[in-house]
């Protein structure tokens, strides 16, 4: 099936009940038919559901539907989008170990990365820009993972997937990759090289600003096993799992496994059934939605870009951007709803700009079928140092539009006047 006809039909054939729409199993754990079979769904031996911290036949369904998507092998959907990276990161690290990252980052993520992994014992280095060769240089023997957003939020960067996961692997080191601004309608990371794929769900796959979840989607390439020493979590006995070694039982799917058994079995952040039917509801409509996202978004940056009073504007679909070219290799051409722009008059312009909006929302979330506005500066990265914020690729001035599917007009005649309220905000400060 094409990615359309999975969106809608992916992971879900019916049930006994013949439901079209896939029913939202609203329990917290499953009958078993006797020990024997008890056993083996704990051991993972057969397929089932037990207790629904862990598994959940609704939640199912997201996992095989978002597994298909990516062309992974397996996943596991969590209970946000913040969840998932901090899942797919500790399924691999321990104390002592470091993390590579791309500084073009989530607000959150960044935090979670420079301050909340120190406390575990696990360091993050972040390069100098998202370059391949800055990349690398700071892998060595006790790295354990690379990770960046394939495009940045709010920063709009592209990043060369295929040369950092090449220059990854030729250290033994696994990619993890967030996919949540390109979703894979527009972009598959795996194809590239990437080993994991992480989402927010909450964003363009929901798609409606209701509903928090987050996904890992495991590739099932990566040689754990060829890396005993760095991963010994995959190659050894897991104490927490009855002493199974993932990279031998699951060879195919040792990186969700392990994700699901030890990380989100003793921690909880479980996605609820409900949540996971209203992700799977935004979901079927993702790829028509995208196109006019896509398309708003387009005829959005054109306009700032013709206007006197914006200063700049960052859009991977304009020719002279630095990404362009890394769009159209890896999201053939197609260009994410997310951009950046700067009013004339700096960052009180932008703030004056945030405020007077009236259709736009001011929101930090993204991909919502609302247009939405936000002041990174002074939202999701206002505990950034300055240095900080400019490795990020976010200036004072910078304003981050999410573009919604709104009818265009709309949403130009909302911006129009607010850039008057910033240029007047600008004039009356001179």
């Amino acid at each position: 099936m094409r990615d359309e006809t999975i969106a809608i039909h992916g992971g879900y054939a019916g049930d006994s009940t013949r439901a079209v729409a896939v029913p939202i199993h609203q329990t917290v754990a499953h009958d078993f038919i006797d020990a024997a079979h008890a056993g083996a769904v704990f051991d993972i031996q057969t397929p089932g559901f037990h207790y629904n911290r862990i598994n959940n036949p609704t939640n199912d369904v997201l996992e095989q539907r978002m597994t298909a998507l990516e062309g992974g092998s397996a996943a596991l959907a969590v209970a946000s989008g913040m969840a998932a990276v901090s899942y797919a990161l500790l399924t691999v690290a321990k104390s002592g170990m470091n993390i590579v990252a791309a500084p073009q980052l989530y607000g959150a993520t960044y935090t979670y990365l420079a301050h909340v992994l120190p406390t575990f014992g696990i360091e993050t280095r972040f390069a100098a820009d998202d370059t391949p060769n800055a990349i690398s240089s700071l892998i060595d023997d006790r790295t354990c993972a690379v990770f960046f957003e394939t495009v940045g939020n709010p920063a709009g960067n592209v990043v060369d997937i295929e040369a950092v996961a090449e220059l990854a692997h030729r250290r033994g080191v696994p990619v993890i990759a967030d996919n949540t601004v390109a979703t894979p309608l527009m972009l598959k990371p795996i194809r590239f090289g990437a080993d994991v794929v992480v989402h927010s769900l909450t964003k363009f796959v929901g798609g409606h600003g209701t509903t928090l979840g987050g996904v890992i989607i495991d590739s099932g390439r990566f040689p754990w096993a060829s890396h005993a020493d760095r991963f010994p979590m995959f190659s050894e006995p897991e104490p927490a799992f009855h002493d199974v070694v993932f990279s031998r039982d699951f060879p195919d799917r040792a990186f969700a496994v392990r994700a699901r058994s030890v990380t989100l079995r003793n921690t909880g952040a479980t996605l609820s059934p409900m949540s996971a039917f209203h992700l799977l509801q935004g979901l079927e409509t993702l790829a028509v939605r995208l196109d006019r996202h896509e398309a708003n978004a387009r005829t959005v940056a054109e306009y700032l870009a013709q206007d006197a009073r914006v200063a700049w504007v960052g859009y991977a679909g304009f020719a002279d951007n630095p990404h362009h070219a890394l769009c159209h290799r890896y999201l053939g051409g197609r260009v994410p709803s997310i951009l950046t722009f700067g009013p004339v008059g700096g960052f009180k312009a932008a703030i004056a700009f945030f405020d007077s909006v009236a259709l736009l929302k001011r929101l930090v979330n993204l991909g919502d079928a609302k247009s939405l506005v936000s002041h990174p500066a002074s939202t999701t990265h206002r505990q950034l140092k300055p240095h900080e914020l400019a490795a990020a690729g976010i200036t004072p001035d910078a304003v981050r539009l999410s573009v919604g599917i709104e009818h265009v007009d709309d949403i130009l005649e909302d911006i129009d006047a607010a850039l008057d309220a910033a240029v007047n905000a600008a004039t009356s400060i001179a």
